[in-house]
Formats: C-alpha cells, sequence, structure tokens
C-alpha cells in the first residue's frame, strides 16, 4: 500500500511540474498552436484521407522555430525587490521591482515573473492526506490521475499563499538604465510567502514560446489572516486579582503602584532595594508595590482537527484574529490559547504587546492533528482563577468542547462560544451547558462567517 501512495506521489509530481513548465512557457498563442499541433497530428495520421498533416506541418515547424529563436535570449541585468513587512489575506500585495540593463545593448520585449516557493507537498504531507481520505488505494485509480484529487486537498492547497502570479511588462530598456515595475499579488491564505527569486523571460518573434534568465532574490513576507468586521465588542467580566499585579501590564520589569518603604526582608528583589533609604539609616530598605486588579479575557483557538478540514482552521484562525482585533485592550489583558508544538499563552493589552504582535504569532498557528483537545482544555483551566471572560473559537462540538465549556461556566466565567461547522451544520448543533444561554453560543458555516459575525 505504501509504494502505491509513493507511486501516486511521483504521478503527482510530474504531471504538476509538467503543467507548471508548459503554462509559463508557452503563451497563450502558442498553446493555441501546441493544441492545433495535438489535432492535427490525431487527423492526419491517415495521409490518404485528409489533408490535415500539412496543418501539422505548417504548426510543428512554427513551434521549432520559437523554439530556436528563444536560444538567442541573451542579457545581465540586476534586481531590486521593496517588499512590505507584512500582507493580509485577501487584500493585494503590492511592490516595486527596479530593474537595470547591465549589457552594453537596449533590451526590450521583456516580461518580468516571480518566482516562488514550490507549494506542493513533501511526500509525507501527501501520504498522510491521502491516508486522511480512508479510501484505499487501487491501480485504476492511476488511470484516473487520483493526484488532481490530492493537490487540491490540503496539505496541497494550504501551502499555497498566492494562486498565480501574472507576468509584468517591463518598459525598454537602454543600455545601462533602469526602470521600474509595479507587482500587485492577491494572497489567499496566511502564512510565510517565500520568493525564491525573479525570472525575465522574453518572448520570441512570433510570440509563442518563452525563454528565461533567472535571477536569485530570497526574500519573504509574512500574511496575515483574514479579518471580518465585527461589531464593539464589550465582553463581559469583573476585575481579577493578577498575581504580580501589573508586572504582567509593563513592558519591561516590574511596574505596580508604589504604596510605602519598609524593611528589606529575604527573598525582596535587590531591584526593589532603596538605596538612599537605606544609606540613611545603614539598613536595608525596599520599596513596597500593590497589587492591582484588572480585567483579563482569554481568547481560545481550538487547532484540534485533522488536515481534510483546514478550511474550517483557516476560517477559525481568521475568526479569532477578528475578535483579537474589535476587543480594546487598553484598560485590558487578552491572553491568546491553542497548542502547537506545546500549550502556548501570549499576551497582549496594558503595555505587554501590541496586537500586530498576536496576528503575527496568529499568521504563523498549525494544526495539531494528532493532539488532544484535554491538552488545550487544561491549560485555559489552569489559568481560569486570573480571568475575567473567555472566547472560545472551536472546530467541533463534541463530547470534550462541551465538557469544557461546561467547566468554564461552572468557574463562574462569562463566555462566548463560536464552533466553526461545515455548511447545512449551523442551525443542528444542540447548545448542551449553554441551553439556558444560547445567544452565548455562535455556530458559524465555513462559506458564511462574515455573515454570522455580523449578527454578533
Amino acid at each position: 500500500m505504501l509504494l502505491l501512495h509513493k507511486l501516486f506521489y511521483r504521478s503527482y509530481r510530474f504531471a504538476t511540474g509538467v503543467e507548471h513548465w508548459f503554462r509559463r512557457r508557452f503563451t497563450t498563442a502558442g498553446i493555441a498552436v501546441a493544441a492545433g499541433l495535438l489535432v492535427s497530428m490525431i487527423l492526419g495520421s491517415d495521409v490518404t484521407q485528409t489533408m490535415a498533416f500539412q496543418v501539422f506541418t505548417l504548426l510543428a515547424a512554427l513551434l521549432l522555430v520559437a523554439l530556436l529563436a528563444s536560444l538567442r535570449f541573451r542579457g545581465r541585468f540586476e534586481i531590486e525587490r521593496s517588499l512590505p513587512r507584512l500582507g493580509t489575506a485577501g487584500v493585494p500585495l503590492r511592490y516595486r521591482i527596479s530593474i537595470r540593463n547591465r549589457t552594453d545593448r537596449p533590451q526590450a520585449g521583456l516580461e518580468l515573473i516571480e518566482e516562488l516557493a514550490d507549494p506542493r507537498p513533501t511526500q509525507a504531507e501527501f501520504i498522510a492526506a491521502e491516508i486522511a481520505t480512508r479510501n484505499p488505494p487501487r491501480a485504476d485509480l492511476l488511470v484516473r490521475t487520483r493526484w488532481l484529487t490530492i493537490s487540491k486537498r490540503s496539505p496541497a492547497r494550504t501551502r499555497r499563499i498566492v494562486d498565480k502570479v501574472s507576468a509584468c511588462a517591463i518598459p525598454p530598456l537602454r543600455a545601462g538604465s533602469a526602470a521600474g515595475v509595479m507587482v500587485e499579488m492577491l494572497p489567499l491564505r496566511r502564512g510565510v510567502l517565500r520568493f525564491h527569486g525573479v525570472v525575465v523571460a522574453r518572448c520570441d518573434p512570433f510570440g509563442l514560446f518563452r525563454s528565461f534568465l533567472r535571477v536569485r532574490l530570497p526574500q519573504t513576507v509574512l500574511i496575515l489572516p483574514t479579518r471580518y468586521p465585527l461589531p464593539p465588542q464589550v465582553l463581559p467580566g469583573a476585575r481579577r486579582y493578577q498575581p504580580g499585579g501589573v508586572a504582567l501590564a509593563g513592558s519591561v520589569g516590574r511596574s505596580e503602584e508604589f504604596m510605602s518603604l519598609r524593611d528589606y526582608r529575604h527573598g525582596d528583589p535587590v531591584r526593589h532595594i532603596h538605596w538612599r533609604s537605606w544609606a540613611k539609616t545603614g539598613r536595608a530598605i525596599v520599596k513596597e508595590f500593590q497589587d492591582e486588579f484588572f480585567v483579563r479575557h482569554a481568547l481560545v483557538l481550538d487547532t484540534f482537527t485533522d488536515p481534510t478540514r483546514a478550511d474550517n482552521f483557516e476560517e477559525a484562525v481568521s475568526v479569532a484574529a477578528s475578535f483579537a482585533c474589535t476587543v480594546l485592550t487598553q484598560e485590558s489583558l487578552l491572553d491568546l490559547m491553542f497548542v502547537g508544538v506545546q500549550a502556548y499563552c501570549f499576551t497582549v493589552g496594558r503595555g505587554v504587546a501590541h496586537l500586530d504582535q498576536m496576528l503575527e504569532i496568529l499568521a504563523a498557528v498549525q494544526l495539531c492533528p494528532e493532539a488532544k483537545f484535554e491538552m488545550l482544555s487544561q491549560k485555559v483551566l489552569d489559568h481560569a482563577a486570573s480571568l475575567s471572560g473567555c472566547i472560545c473559537v472551536l472546530l467541533a462540538w463534541d463530547e470534550p468542547r462541551r465538557k469544557f465549556v461546561e467547566q468554564l461556566r461552572a468557574l463562574g466565567l462569562p463566555l462566548r462560544v463560536v464552533v466553526i461547522t461545515d455548511a447545512g451544520e449551523a442551525g443542528q448543533l444542540d447548545p448542551g451547558p449553554l441551553r439556558d444561554e444560547p445567544e452565548s453560543l455562535l455556530a458559524l458555516e465555513t462559506s458564511r462567517v462574515a455573515e454570522g459575525l455580523a449578527r454578533l
């Protein structure tokens, strides 16, 4: 069975590689000529019955001349790309590329094509996605090109941040001159967009085939998750005591409210010693602070599902990012809790960190198909004593997640639970532990997330 999976993967790599090469090298006119060549070859197989072989000869000669003409392309270019540090999924990414002609002859009819990282999955990812379908491989599927169905499923699709990058026309360049080109692409999803280099292309005189000159120019830009517009969110919850006071709310050191001076006690931090008083009295004096109570909410992101439901997970990340951008954190804290390689808790608000940092973290969150939801629930319950409320973005509404919500309610925490469902399942959810507070549960279908969030 493993051998057959590997065979599927090799056929997938070969077929997608040939398709990618063909689409980049041939222009629209070249594809039409190649298609006509194939049709005329089939129809003209019997020269005694049809004259289609003459069309085949003409088209073959055109393609041959185009291929030979492309071999004459020579050039040397200096290219500089000015990328922004961040982009956003669903928002066009615009940047400038400057190109300088380093040859002693003018260059015209050039195109610029970005060369991005290969989005295709590794063999291990491909086999994992195939096994996740729970369909045993069969030899007849080779004829039905099973690689095509896998390539449209995660993780192959989730790795493709930009679906297509169009070629940009470069203005004519005199010897030694430079020109600028504005490039625009639409990121489809969050993640790290990796650039490997830039391709300078030129068509043959017939406009059928492109010849390439590659310039290596590795760079990256982080694509943040999509954010949906939300009404202003006033989250319920009272102030809670925070161990360590507002030391959690200061970006550097401790920043509790100063109360008084007292004698040093074993274990007091050295940085709290009041050196001027020590010099006057001859004994160690430290500054005493008052711990504060303030509002602290948790934003819990569910990362536990199988790779075949990656679209649901992407929507969950976008929903979490939307809440993070809407909840006001000037006078409160917001903890982002999720599980990756381990359980994580990132805090923003009151000077601890900025919203952009939380969005960058959300841009890199990955699925945890092998871990259990209890790992996340235990992390949240351990912090429940300091929380004023909790926003839960879940990928299912099964028994472990219902039990988790029930435990939070038993602790008296105000909740807002968002469940990402497949199409047609939103109205079938049983409120369960939220039966007496149905407004606290929101089921969002993957195709209608923005519409559902607008109802909050």
